[in-house]
């Protein structure tokens, strides 16, 4: 029952009131594979540079992740690097370097094509089309996408809205994209777009579930201590994804009690953790942790 993800392999520099951590291996495909992977096994396409730490990216296949789909060209990875307000609900980006990640072209492995879920990371919609070409028959496809595409490729955005089952998108990407504040408005236009559900992801207050007959709520988990956010909506799609996998139920039911497991593999990408003996000096201070790490 193949789980595939396609997305984003970047090295992160976050700054936090609680610490900071320097070219720490991220991205949308390695949170999502990290939680996915603890519910079923996960096929990762993507793309890294030479100068990419290939051994941290191992250490996610012993938890079923299969990393034939993830190319290793020439040049500098994917850099990002971004600064947390005191509350971490909002951030600024201080530095984005597509580096080889500019030229990527997902291309997938012959295994991979028989993908019955398909997740699509925050990537360029033409990008996210081209995957689809390439997945011959899933049972589900969602995806997921960000400011940027929508005021740049808005057209191409609302082509893949008529292909994919699940939009995943924040609060604000949702009211951007719909041109309204309500959310629950905002879920219905998406939904008028050509996608059976939305699922609107809304930090420490949660996330819905919403289907033309039904809206659906599910709390945050409660976390006394949040650290660095980066890379807990990929978690929670990770978990989300994972759980339908598994046990390959589309129904409402389980739908809803895949948001459960999303909520909660979501926690376990943004609370502290202690380091073990061992582990990478390189994947932060208490702020942040490699996700793969135990």
């Amino acid at each position: 029952m193949g789980l595939l993800v396609v997305g984003s392999i970047a090295l992160d520099s976050v700054y936090t009131p609680f610490g900071e951590t320097a070219d720490a291996p991220g991205g949308s495909a390695v949170f999502f594979a990290a939680a996915g992977a603890i519910l079923h096994p996960v096929q990762v396409v993507g793309v890294v540079g030479a100068d990419y730490p290939l051994a941290a990216l191992k250490s996610l296949e012993a938890r079923g992740v299969d990393l034939s789909g993830v190319e290793q060209a020439a040049g500098e990875s994917f850099r990002w690097k971004a600064r947390y307000s005191y509350d971490l609900a909002s951030r600024e980006t201080l530095e984005t370097r597509l580096g080889v990640f500019a030229q990527f072209r997902p291309k997938l492995p012959a295994p991979f094509r028989k993908a019955r879920y398909a997740f699509l990371g925050n990537i360029d919609p033409e990008l996210q089309l081209g995957v689809l070409d390439q997945v011959t028959a899933p049972a589900l496809v969602a995806c997921d996408t960000m400011n940027y595409w929508i005021q740049s490729k808005r057209d191409l955005l609302l082509e893949l809205l008529r292909h994919i089952d699940i939009l995943m998108v924040n609060d604000s990407e949702a009211r951007e994209l719909s041109g309204d504040w309500n959310i629950y408005r905002a879920a219905r236009w998406v939904l008028e777009r050509g996608p059976k559900m939305a699922v609107i992801k809304q930090g420490e207050h949660g996330a819905l579930l919403v289907s033309p007959d039904t809206t659906f709520k599910v709390p945050a988990y409660p976390l006394q201590d949040v650290f660095d956010p980066t890379g807990a909506g990929d978690a929670f799609a990770g978990g989300f994804m994972g759980y339908l996998a598994s046990t390959d139920d589309l129904t409402l039911p389980n739908m809803r009690r895949a948001m459960m497991y999303g909520a909660a593999m979501g926690s376990f990408a943004v609370r502290q953790r202690r380091r073990s003996a061992g582990s990478r000096a390189s994947c932060g201070p208490p702020g942040r942790r490699s996700p793969w790490e135990k």
